[in-house]
């Protein structure tokens, strides 16, 4: 039984800090400090976390019950302690519980995953080692390195449901999750969000934690609910970090590449395909590049970012998996009005706002009609949604058939690629802002910028009515009230990207892939130039910073590859600009095909299983079926108290390898603000005057024209 002196601990008193300590009043409030290091410790009763912030200063302690295994039980002191007040704490729980034990230490740790129940007790994840990759903004950016699960309940407490089969092989399931892989969080920068995003909205706490990038959110629930705060846990974010430092001209930059895969309708290649009732397609990544100068201490440093996205075709779409075809028959299910492709778009519309510029890369003619198939229904859906929509607001719809050009040159490809990335940039356009040294080190969230949620718009918003005031005081906010030079370049008003280009192939892999480097390519040169860094926004296929981005967007591939389709990314055209062998490229190829095969038809099901666990889309119940007994991959959520709940990402019950469903809602399409400066990209859709610069365009209809065009609009998308 527990001591009351460890009852009462929590409730110990500090010193009264007065107002005339100096260091104290120079301080931030507790609430706006991150706590990063984490010392845990036991007694029979309870755990006891240590929290303290990177400047040892602010000290906290979290209590967690530790004698009833099938509830969460956390309370957290208000107390905000010294590092000497905090151990004289802990020495008193000691001393309090001699008689059981005392006080143990457990180990170091570097924030909560989250706690997660299976059909025993609750088990607590944690964060035990960690490596920075990067920083934005002056704030470090992690990934995992190593973690625990460590169960809540003492020994003596344990049942024997914790040592049960089904029991066991739920944690297993769980671990299949490697945490070291890919995982990477930030304590004081909100890595789930863009740039753009980070400085245009103030939000904190809960509501980032419900982004769609944050794979956690289930698992931290239950402590972010008990605590009303987010202090303890880290969110996580799935995909690709990659930052270095690169030079043109001796000019020595940042460049930073986060890719950031969605947890909604998250899983591996056969098994989650095209989008579900709610709009959420699978295999949908958000692309992020930052660039960014290196500058002395206390100068304003200017900083940009661009947002690209892929996803899967949003159509009710699937491929059975077989062990004895590599290359399976696409079933496509109609969608009559296409009510869940609409409110894809409508997704994508909130989130990056207007216009939406979708590259479709998938094949024109095939022996077999496989992809064409769904290149045929993919256009009917975007004419029959444009007709709802306004003309600025209407979807612009390409058609390139990569495949078929690849067969060529790998310098025309990315030469055609270049030129669609560059007007969509025109379109869309990029964020650039400079920033105070005090807003990178201390206020990176609480910019000048905030985001009008109420219509998507991402439009600066000021309190003053008068416009011309407004663009002032963004200006002198921005630049720090002043329009000195920094280095050889005065200091410029921002640009805000609106509008985002979604590019996608069949699985959002390998061709996408090579897109995505050529928009990527586009937008390099046009925010160095931006920076100040180059005359020219335009790089040259041939340049040493065009062969450095690729091997950014290489990696992020194959990154992004292995996660979803089970191997490395078939990376040709890269291959082919490199001057590797004919002959090695096709059978490295040819090897990574088997690999993805293999991955997909014998392994595929049980890392969705274990998606589906983590991801809280299956929680497991006494006397309910296992996960693994079930002939699904997506289920309905049964919460502890017997009621049922359909999670987000949950749809209807169907086979495996299907992603049908019912069409739950139909809504309008939001009408999104734009600014004056926002406005220039939007003007023009999808392009005569581009048409003029390339014979390969062409207008065609949604119905896939019968011309010899090489890329082919939406006629609605262009008018």
């Amino acid at each position: 039984m527990a001591s009351s002196t460890e009852n009462e601990g929590l409730s110990y008193s500090p010193r009264i800090r007065t107002e005339n300590d100096e260091e104290d009043l120079l301080l931030p409030p507790p609430d706006q400090v991150s706590m990063q290091k984490f010392r845990l410790y036991k007694t029979q009763s309870n755990f006891y976390m240590i929290g303290r912030d990177k400047t040892k200063t602010y000290w906290r302690v979290l209590k967690i019950d530790r004698r009833d295994p099938s509830e969460l039980n956390i309370r957290e002191d208000s107390t905000t302690y010294t590092e000497r007040e905090c151990y004289d704490l802990l020495r008193r729980i000691h001393e309090g519980n001699k008689a059981t034990g005392g006080l143990k230490f457990v180990t170091t740790c570097y924030g909560i995953v989250g706690f997660i129940k299976f059909l025993g007790p609750y088990y607590m994840l944690l964060i035990t080692k960690r490596r920075q990759i990067g920083a934005i903004c002056g704030h470090n950016v992690y990934a995992v390195c190593k973690s625990e699960m460590i169960p809540l309940p003492n020994s003596a407490l344990l049942s024997s449901i914790s040592n049960s089969k089904n029991e066991n092989r739920y944690k297993k399931l769980l671990c299949m999750v490697d945490l070291t892989k890919d995982f990477f969080f930030s304590y004081s920068y909100h890595v789930m969000r863009s740039l753009q995003k980070n400085l245009c909205d103030r939000e904190t706490g809960h509501v980032l934690y419900e982004t769609m990038f944050v794979w956690n959110e289930f698992l931290t629930r239950g402590i972010r609910n008990h605590l009303q705060n987010t202090l303890w846990t880290v969110a996580l974010v799935y995909g690709f970090f990659k930052q270095a430092t690169l030079s043109v001209s001796g000019r020595e930059f940042k460049l930073t590449l986060i890719a950031r895969r969605s947890r909604h309708y998250a899983g591996t290649r056969y098994l989650k395909r095209g989008v579900n009732e709610k709009g959420r397609v699978a295999n949908d990544v958000e692309t992020e590049q930052i660039v960014f100068e290196v500058v002395p201490e206390g100068f304003p440093m200017q900083i940009s970012s661009v947002v690209q996205n892929r996803g899967s075709i949003p159509l009710f779409w699937s491929q059975e998996t077989s062990r004895l075809i590599i290359k399976p028959d696409i079933i496509l299910s109609k969608d009559q009005n296409f009510e869940a492709t609409k409110l894809h778009f409508e997704n994508l519309a909130k989130r990056y706002g207007n216009p939406i510029i979708i590259l479709n890369l998938i094949k024109t003619q095939e022996k077999k009609p496989r992809e064409s198939i769904l290149r045929k229904e993919f256009a009917n859906a975007i004419d029959h949604i444009n007709k709802s929509l306004s003309e600025k607001n209407r979807l612009r719809f390409l058609h390139w058939d990569l495949h078929k050009h690849s067969k060529s040159k790998a310098t025309n490809v990315l030469l055609l690629l270049g030129k669609v990335a560059a007007y969509a940039l025109t379109l869309t356009g990029f964020f650039y802002c400079q920033v105070t040294s005090d807003l990178i080190h201390e206020e990176c969230m609480n910019s000048p910028f905030t985001e009008n949620a109420e219509n998507g718009s991402l439009s600066p918003q000021y309190n003053s009515n008068n416009d011309n005031e407004d663009g002032n005081n963004l200006e002198e906010r921005c630049n720090g009230g002043n329009n000195v030079v920094n280095g050889n370049h005065s200091m410029k008003c921002p640009t805000f990207q609106m509008g985002v280009l979604r590019t996608n192939c069949i699985d959002c892999l390998d061709r996408t892939n090579v897109a995505q480097y050529a928009f990527g390519l586009a937008s390099l040169g046009h925010q160095l130039n931006a920076l100040g860094v180059v005359d020219n926004p335009k790089i040259d296929l041939d340049a040493p910073l065009a062969d450095d981005l690729m091997g950014f967007y290489e990696r992020m591939g194959d990154t992004l590859a292995h996660q979803y389709g089970g191997s490395a990314a078939h990376n040709k055209i890269f291959s082919e600009r490199r001057g590797q062998w004919k002959a090695a490229t096709q059978s490295q190829e040819f090897f990574r095909t088997l690999q993805r095969y293999y991955n997909n038809a014998y392994m595929d099901a049980e890392k969705q299983d274990a998606i589906n666990v983590f991801l809280g889309h299956f929680q497991p119940q006494q006397g309910k079926s296992a996960l693994w007994e079930l002939d699904s991959d997506q289920h309905h959520n049964v919460r502890r108290n017997g009621q049922t709940n359909v999670d987000e990402d949950a749809g209807s019950i169907f086979k495996r390898s299907l992603s049908d469903g019912n069409i739950l809602r139909g809504s309008g399409w939001p009408l999104i603000a734009m600014n004056s400066r926002q406005q220039k990209f939007c003007r023009s859709a999808f392009p005569y005057q581009f048409q003029e610069e390339n014979n390969v365009l062409s207008e065609s209809s949604p119905e896939i024209s019968k011309c010899a065009s090489d890329i082919a609009f939406s006629s609605d998308g262009t008018r």
